[in-house]
Parts: structure tokens; C-alpha cells; sequence
């Protein structure tokens, strides 16, 4: 059990946590949920012992380990995949090294009997530890997790270095899980997974035996996985037992009653202050107006959060399109040896939504870029249709934004 008790965090004159008191119990997977900028990396941060809270404590049991998983920001390097990911077993590969070690020097005729014992009660006691640990499933445990995570089995001897951003976030994930520290902490761990690989992802936290605490805005996950949903916001954590669906009916229903005793309270204050103006200076009146002047020291504002922000928005108005918007007819692609497509056809029309779906590698990228015509077809043909307007987001589209403009000075390039 991991207990919060009397938390409080600032930054500048901006509270974030407020003498907060919460706990997490063994096998609970917590969604940690909230509006932008309401603390829950923060938190997460801070039940990581990364960062210090201003007052209170966190209470932990001894010999906790906790594994976090930032939001981006990890990279890797010097080692293969399979070596990179298998530092999540340090002792047990440190363990299986002295085995070997001492396997060797017990084969020596001249060692001294002392030196013999010594290292026979040595090798006992490692290889009861290796055994324990289940050392001899290092490499099935590696191959498992790699493979859910949607790593290919020829990825295995790539340099770790060689992986792009979201795999090596993906690496990370893979360390961490296969680490199985007592408290998990995961901030937004699907961000950089395709469908196969976050619901796998899903069966493995859910089967995971020490308590999860997870920031997610993937509802549909968080369904999948938690079985409760603590809601940070107004400085505390408040708990919803159950996924986050019901957690959103919950909380509406929450809000309504919060609102209605707010604009309650707002009424009786409203009508004691205008008691207190009315009869301020009338002594025959004193002792009611002092009466209703302690009341209101007394009152606890009742704070409503905010509305929750929804996003509306309306595509500009452009000039119809054709029947026909894009089509590609008998399309070869490939990269050297790989190919990637061979006699592929496409049609699309006015109106259709399409969702590209396949395994990672399959070339969803390479196609969604030959579409949008910012990559040719080796052979084949790529035809638009009539005032076709097309706009292509891409997958590292934050990569080509200009650091040294605003937020409206990049929007004003579109319009």
C-alpha cells in the first residue's frame, strides 16, 4: 500500500496539491485522470521519488521498487535491442556471469580448500537466487514482451540507437515491464503504440500482480485496465471505484450536486450579507447582524470545478470535389530489396473516412505519404480528382514545426 498523506505541492504562487491524503492498495490499477495542467505528471513524478513535495509525506513499504515511464524524452544507445532490453535483469545477468565465473575457478585442481568451500557456499547460494528469479526464462521473457510491443524478431541484434522516438519510448516500456517493480507509474504509455501493441498492452497490465498507476487519454484503454479512476482536480484526489465510463457518469452527476449546493450557499450568503447591509447600524438589530456576521466566517466555500474544456471545430469551407478524390492504379513501391507494395490499387471517393489498419512495417506510412504526393510511386499511377483540396499531417509533423514562433504565428502559415 502506498499512502499520500498531507501532500501539498506549489509551484510560484500556483497550488497544485493541497494537503492531499490518498492511498493505493495492493493489485489496484488507477487511472489517474484530470485536466491539462492539474498536476498528474507531477504526481506521477513525485510518487517516483523524481520530485520533492513542498509539505506531507509519501509513505511507502520497505523495499519498494517503482518503475516510471515519462512521456517522452528517453533515448538509447550502446547496445543491441535484445541487450538493451535485458538490463531490466541486471542481477539475475550479473548472477549468471559469477555462476560461470565460479564454475570455472571450482575446475581448478590447485585451488586451496579453504578458497573451495568458500566458493561452493558462493555458488549455492547464487544459483538458489538464479533459480529462484527464474534466470533460465531471461530470453523467453525478452522474446515475449519485444514481440507484444511490436518489435520484429530481425530487430532483435539492431543497434538501439537506430530506433526513431516512438520506439525507443517503446524500448523503455519493454525494460520497465520486464523490471516488474512493485509500483507502476505510466504516463500516457500508449502514445506511442499501434493497436496490436496497446492491447496487448492491456492483457499484460491487467494481469500484472503489483499495484498500476497510469495518466491516459485513451478512454477505451483505461476501460480495459483500471479498476478505479482517481480524479485530480481543485488541488485534491478524488476516488471513482470502477472504468472510466462510469467514472464520467459519476462525475457529471457529481458536478450537478456540487453546482446546486454552490448556488445554495451563493443564495444564503447573498440573503445574510443583505441582512448585515440592511441593519448595520440599527441597535436594535446588533445581536442578529453579529449572529449573521459569525455565519458567514463560519461558511466553507464550496468550489466547482471548471468546465470541462471540449474542443468544436469546423473544417473551412472548400470548393466540391469531384466524385472521384484520389486513386492509385497498379502502384509498385520499394526500398532496395524491400518491397512494399507491388500492384497495389486504390480508390477513394467523396465522403468516404477511411481507417488504415496493418502490422508495423507493412508501409501505412509509405502510403499515407504516396497519397498525399509528398513521395512517388517506383511505378504505377496517382491521379486526383476534380478541385481535390488535400492537407497531410504526418506522423513527426511536431518536427517540421519552427521552434521560434508562437502558437498563433505557426497558425497564421495555414490560413
Amino acid at each position: 500500500m502506498i499512502q499520500l498523506s498531507g501532500l501539498t505541492k506549489r509551484f510560484g504562487e500556483r497550488v497544485l496539491l493541497d494537503r492531499v491524503s490518498w492511498q493505493v492498495s495492493d493489485g489496484e490499477r488507477v487511472g489517474l485522470c484530470g485536466p491539462n495542467g492539474a498536476g498528474k505528471t507531477t504526481l506521477l513524478r513525485m510518487l517516483a521519488g523524481l520530485d520533492e513535495a513542498d509539505a506531507g509525506t509519501i509513505i511507502r513499504p520497505n523495499g519498494l521498487t517503482v518503475g516510471y515511464l515519462p512521456q517522452d524524452g528517453l533515448e538509447h544507445s550502446g547496445r543491441t535491442l535484445v541487450d538493451e532490453v535485458s538490463q531490466a535483469f541486471r542481477p539475475l545477468l550479473d548472477a549468471r556471469d559469477s555462476i560461470s565465473r565460479i564454475e570455472h575457478a571450482l575446475a581448478d585442481p590447485a585451488l586451496p580448500d579453504g578458497e573451495h568451500e568458500r566458493l561452493l557456499i558462493e555458488y549455492h547460494d547464487l544459483t538458489e537466487f538464479f533459480r529462484r528469479e527464474e534466470g533460465h526464462s531471461i530470453d523467453l521473457r525478452v522474446t515475449q514482451v519485444l514481440d507484444g510491443l511490436g518489435f520484429a524478431r530481425t530487430d532483435a541484434q539492431k543497434p538501439a540507437e537506430a530506433f526513431s522516438g516512438g520506439w525507443q519510448m517503446r524500448i523503455a516500456l519493454a525494460k520497465l515491464l520486464l523490471g516488474r517493480p512493485g509500483l507502476l507509474l505510466l504516463d500516457e504509455p500508449t502514445n506511442h503504440l499501434d493497436l496490436d501493441a496497446r492491447n496487448w498492452l492491456e492483457d499484460y497490465l491487467v494481469a500484472y500482480p503489483h499495484p498500476v498507476i497510469l495518466v491516459s487519454h485513451d478512454r477505451y484503454f483505461l476501460d480495459a485496465v483500471v479498476t478505479k479512476i482517481a480524479d485530480l482536480s481543485l488541488r485534491t484526489v478524488t476516488d471513482y471505484v470502477g472504468t472510466y465510463s462510469k467514472y464520467l457518469v459519476e462525475y457529471d452527476a457529481r458536478m450537478d450536486r456540487l453546482r446546486k449546493a454552490k448556488q445554495e450557499q451563493d443564495d444564503e450568503i447573498a440573503r445574510l450579507r443583505a441582512f448585515i447591509d440592511r441593519f448595520r447600524y440599527q441597535a436594535t438589530k446588533a445581536a442578529q447582524v453579529q449572529s449573521r456576521i459569525k455565519m458567514l466566517d463560519k461558511v466553507e466555500i464550496i468550489e466547482v470545478p471548471p468546465e470541462r474544456k471540449r474542443v468544436h471545430f469546423t473544417f473551412p469551407t472548400c470548393p466540391k470535389s469531384g466524385r472521384m478524390v484520389l486513386e492509385l492504379e497498379h502502384v509498385r513501391k520499394a526500398y532496395g530489396a524491400q518491397v512494399v507494395f507491388s500492384d497495389l490499387s486504390l480508390h477513394i471517393e467523396r465522403g468516404d473516412r477511411i481507417a488504415l489498419v496493418a502490422p508495423n512495417g507493412a508501409g501505412k506510412s509509405t502510403l499515407m505519404r504516396m497519397l498525399s504526393g509528398a513521395e512517388s510511386p517506383d511505378t504505377g499511377a496517382r491521379r486526383e480528382g476534380h478541385q481535390v483540396v488535400m492537407q497531410y499531417f504526418a506522423q513527426d509533423e511536431a518536427n517540421k514545426l519552427d521552434p521560434t514562433r508562437t502558437v498563433y504565428q505557426l497558425s497564421l502559415i495555414h490560413i
